[in-house]
């Protein structure tokens, strides 16, 4: 029998996990008790793969959350064993697993599951959930899937996939527990009573209207605290603002972090009660966008994996990289304007990186800035050219600052004042125009429909290399030579 076999997977689902049995197998095999978790399971699964002993390897991943088991199978190297980790999980539980993976994994495992695996393992899935990896599963799931819901849950997920995946509406979750402000707490609490189970992370009730209109939300402290006599409309509170369906994702963030908030109702245009975001929901899309932002920087995808075969990631950093070569070589063509200037003056050659470096480190700073007012909302039309302004002050102030103190090490270094007076010169120049292209090189990219993380730094890098080169050069055949 081989080890990978996915054997008496249902007497594993009907199997009660032993936590005491686990934390047993860790001190069985002498680890460390201040390791982290993950480090001592992922060493024991491999130990115990070796021996072949598949019914301890079910009960170690069954004692683990989704998310871990997701996390586990990412960091594992070789795809089999990956496989080994996914078909002892157990079947109820893969379709959270499914999300919890990167696109690219996510995507070798549903090729390897049945229809009858798929439709089973995201039947208990959140809308918001199966509405971001719906599009990884094949077109025929699809409809076999949504045809097994019932017509009210299919409403809900189609609910989530007509907005944009980066809009509130495809961010929310449509289970949510609303009630009337004319009836009582007493009547509340007898109607939770009844449900008997809540949607997870409900931290409050949402207070609507007959015809669904938001009309504010009551806290479950009031809902306890308060006399049971009292109608819901007497202790709701009415300040709460929604979220609006059509709002982008990263103004979601930015509200969830300036009001402190755990829950969110999501309203339409008509102000209806449509669903609700939870603080988990935004967790990861911080992460996912951090993740975005870092990757984007060298030209790679969050969801890169970083086991993917070799040909796979050569493929894929290999545009990147020839995108390099090409500003490299913009570069080059403008230093080898200058070649005679050079050869007459080796000095130029030793001093030449430090003004291309410069320039890069301030544009930089300024690019980030705008990058990040861009991502807060916090830069409009109306405050722009103030922050122009300021950037401009700023890189000229810090332009003639490190100017003299560069001229004065030039000079004491090659005894040239002219020199000195040169890389000063280009060193100002440089700075200004690496600030200005900071402050415009986000807006022009954006307007292009680019992502400014992506594209900017790129782009930023070509223009202070060419214009710390060229000014800096120039200025040298014209006083120097």
């Amino acid at each position: 029998m081989n080890l990978f076999d996915d054997d008496n997977q249902q007497d594993h689902e009907n199997e009660v996990v032993d936590i005491n049995e686990v934390q047993e197998s860790f001190q069985a095999e002498e680890y460390d008790q201040n390791d982290s978790q993950f480090t001592a399971i992922y060493e024991v699964l491999d130990k115990l793969k070796k021996k072949g002993n598949k019914k301890k390897i079910a009960k170690l991943i069954k004692a683990l959350h989704p998310a871990d088991i997701a996390f586990l199978i990412e960091s594992i190297p070789l795809e089999e064993h990956r496989y080994l980790v996914w078909k002892k999980a157990p079947l109820s539980i893969r379709g959270e697993i499914l999300f919890e993976l990167n696109d690219s994994i996510r995507a070798q495992f549903v090729k390897k599951m049945s229809v009858s695996e798929l439709v089973y393992a995201t039947a208990s899935m959140d809308y918001d959930e199966l509405a971001d990896i719906l599009e990884d599963i094949p077109v025929v799931v699809s409809h076999v899937l949504l045809e097994s819901m019932e017509t009210q849950h299919r409403k809900r997920l189609e609910s989530v996939l007509s907005f944009p995946e980066d809009s509130a509406g495809g961010l929310m979750n449509t289970d949510v527990v609303s009630i009337r402000p004319d009836i009582t707490l007493a009547t509340v609490h007898e109607y939770l009573r009844e449900i008997k189970t809540l949607p997870d992370t409900t931290d409050k009730l949402f207070v609507v209207n007959h015809l669904g209109i938001y009309q504010g939300m009551l806290s479950f402290s009031e809902l306890l605290t308060k006399d049971p006599n009292l109608t819901v409309e007497s202790v709701m509170n009415k300040k709460v603002k929604t979220i609006n369906c059509n709002t982008h994702s990263k103004e979601v963030v930015s509200l969830f972090e300036r009001r402190d908030l755990i829950t969110a109702a999501v309203v339409d245009d008509d102000n209806k009660l449509i669903g609700r975001i939870t603080i988990d929901d935004v967790v990861d899309l911080i992460r996912e966008e951090g993740e975005h932002n870092l990757m984007g920087q060298v030209g790679l995808s969050e969801e890169e994996d970083i086991f993917a075969p070799v040909l796979l990631s050569a493929r894929r950093r290999a545009t990147w990289l020839g995108l390099n070569l090409l500003t490299a070589l913009a570069a080059s063509f403008v230093i080898g304007l200058f070649q005679l200037t050079i050869e007459k003056a080796v000095a130029l050659a030793v001093l030449m990186p430090i003004v291309a470096s410069m320039g890069g480190i301030t544009g930089s700073q300024t690019l980030t800035l705008v990058i990040r007012g861009m991502a807060l909302g916090q830069l409009n039309n109306q405050n722009y050219k103030q922050m122009i302004i300021n950037e401009v002050l700023v890189s000229l102030i810090n332009g003639v600052l490190w100017a003299v103190v560069l001229a004065i090490i030039t000079d004491l270094w090659f005894q040239n004042h002219v020199l000195s007076t040169v890389i000063a010169l280009a060193i100002v120049i440089n700075l200004l125009i690496a600030a200005v292209s900071g402050l415009f090189v986000p807006k022009m990219i954006n307007y292009f429909g680019g992502d400014p993380a992506l594209g900017g730094s790129v782009v930023l890098t070509t223009i202070t290399d060419i214009v710390g080169f060229f000014a800096f050069l120039g200025l040298a055949t014209l006083f120097l030579i």
